[in-house]
C-alpha cells in the first residue's frame, strides 16, 4: 500500500528554518526536503519512513511550504507564487483581548474566520500542485494531519482520483457545521475529540502522538544541565490554564521560557520576563535536554486528557517531566514513576522545590520515562495501529 502524508507547518518555523540556511529556497526540491526533516521539529519525516520501514512505500507532502512546492511545481513544468506572506496571520493582528474573548468559541467561528480570511488556507495553485503531486505518487492511503488547510472539499477532489482510504489526524475539536463524512476515519490523541467525530457520525479512533528513535542518533551529546525549570512550547489565548501556572511558578522559581508569546499577552505578565526565544526541532529536544525540570501543561481544550506532543518529546530524550495530572495519564505512564504529575499550582511548586534537591530521584524518573516511550510511545508502533484499522 502506498501512503502519501499530508501536512503544514507553522509560518514561523518556516521563516526560522529558511533563515537558518540561507539560499535553501532556491535549492531543488529534495534537497529542501532534506533540510525540512533535518531539522527533527514536529512529526518531521517519522511517520513516511515507519511507514516505508513496515514495507509501505510512503512520502511526505508540506502543503503550505511555498518554497517546497514551488521547487516540485519548478520540476514538473508548473508554478506557483511564492508572494504569500508566511508571517503574522491577521488573526495574530487582532487585539489582543479579542483574541482572548473568542478563544473558547473557536470550533464554531472557523466557517466565518475561514470566509473572513481568518483562518489557513491554500491558494487555487497549491491546491493544483497538491492534486499533481497525489496523481504522480498515485496513494492508495492518504494520511491528512492538516484539516484546515486541506479541506473537506479539497479531500473529496482527492477522493475522485481514485485514493481509496483517506484519514484525518487532528488533535483539537473539530469545526461545527463541517461535513467531516469526506475522510473515511478520524484520528486524534484525544478522547473527547474522537467522541466528538463519532457524535456527527464519523468513524474515529484514538491515535497518540510519539516519539521518534531516529531523534536520539540525530542529536549531539547531551549538554550539562544548567536549566533549573523549563517550559517549551506555545502561549497564547488557547493556554489560560498554562499561563496561570506558567505565572505562578515564575514567581517562585527561575523559570526559563522558550517558544512563542502571543500578542495577546499582557505586557505585565512575568512571563515576559522569563522568555528566551524560540527553538524550534532538534534545539527544542537540547533544551529539553539541559533542564532538571521540563513543565507541561496541555492546551485547555484537552480538558482532563493527556495526550500531547511534550510528553513524549521529553521522555524520549530522557528528560525529566513534571506534567498535568489527567484522567488518563496512567494509560501512558505510571505517575510517579515515569513521570511526576501537578494537579494545582501550588502543588507544581512544591515539585519542582522537592525534585531540584533529589538529583537520584530525578534522573531514576527520567531514566523510567525513556524507557517507557522507547517501549510503548515510538511512531512505528502508531503506524502499526494505523495500518490495523485500516485494514
Amino acid at each position: 500500500m502506498r501512503v502519501l502524508v499530508l501536512n503544514a507547518d507553522y509560518p514561523r518555523f518556516l521563516s526560522w528554518l529558511y533563515g537558518r540556511h540561507p539560499g535553501l529556497e532556491t535549492a531543488g526540491y529534495a534537497e529542501q526536503m532534506a533540510a525540512r526533516n533535518a531539522s527533527l521539529f514536529g512529526v518531521a519525516d517519522f511517520y513516511s519512513r515507519s511507514f516505508a520501514a513496515l514495507g509501505h512505500p510512503a512520502a511526505d507532502v508540506h502543503v503550505n511550504n511555498l518554497w517546497l512546492q514551488s521547487a516540485w511545481a519548478g520540476e514538473h513544468g508548473m508554478t506557483l507564487d511564492t508572494g504569500a506572506d508566511l508571517g503574522a496571520s491577521r488573526k495574530q493582528r487582532l487585539p489582543g483581548w479579542l483574541q482572548r474573548t473568542i478563544a473558547p468559541l473557536k470550533p464554531a467561528l472557523r466557517p466565518l474566520a475561514r470566509r473572513l480570511g481568518l483562518s489557513p488556507r491554500l491558494s487555487e495553485q497549491a491546491e493544483r500542485i497538491l492534486l499533481a503531486q497525489i496523481e504522480e505518487f498515485k496513494p492508495d492511503l492518504v494520511l491528512n494531519q492538516d484539516v484546515f488547510y486541506v479541506t473537506t472539499d479539497l479531500v473529496r477532489r482527492i477522493r475522485d482520483m481514485g485514493v481509496r482510504v483517506v484519514i484525518g489526524q487532528v488533535g483539537i475539536e473539530p469545526t461545527k457545521g463541517e461535513d467531516w463524512g469526506a475522510y473515511d476515519l478520524m484520528l486524534s490523541q484525544l478522547p473527547r475529540v474522537v467522541r466528538a467525530f463519532r457524535a456527527a457520525d464519523v468513524r474515529a479512533e484514538v491515535s497518540h502522538l510519539a516519539f521518534d528513535t531516529a531523534v536520539l542518533d540525530a542529536l549531539p551529546a547531551p549538554p550539562p544541565p544548567d536549566v533549573d525549570v523549563s517550559f517549551v512550547g506555545s502561549v497564547s489565548e488557547d493556554h489560560r490554564e498554562r499561563i496561570a501556572l506558567l505565572e505562578f511558578i515564575a514567581k517562585r522559581h527561575d523559570l526559563k521560557l522558550w517558544g512563542n508569546i502571543s500578542s495577546s499577552l499582557p505586557a505585565t505578565s512575568p512571563l515576559r520576563q522569563c522568555f528566551q526565544g524560540e527553538v524550534w526541532g532538534s534545539e527544542m529536544y537540547q533544551v529539553l535536554r539541559r533542564s532538571r525540570i521540563n513543565l507541561n501543561s496541555h492546551i485547555d481544550i484537552a480538558g482532563d486528557e493527556a495526550g500531547n506532543m511534550r510528553l513524549f518529546e521529553a521522555t524520549g530524550v530522557g528528560a525529566f517531566l513534571l506534567t498535568d495530572f489527567k484522567q488518563n495519564l496512567h494509560t501512558l505512564f505510571e505517575p510517579d514513576r515515569d513521570v511526576v504529575a501537578w494537579r494545582s499550582s501550588e502543588d507544581c511548586s512544591a515539585a519542582i522545590g522537592r525534585y531540584l534537591r533529589d538529583d537520584k530521584s530525578r534522573a531514576a524518573i527520567a531514566a523510567n520515562g525513556q524507557k517507557r516511550t522507547l517501549a510503548d510511545h515510538t511512531f512505528r508502533s502508531r503506524v502499526q495501529d494505523i495500518l490495523q484499522l485500516v485494514q
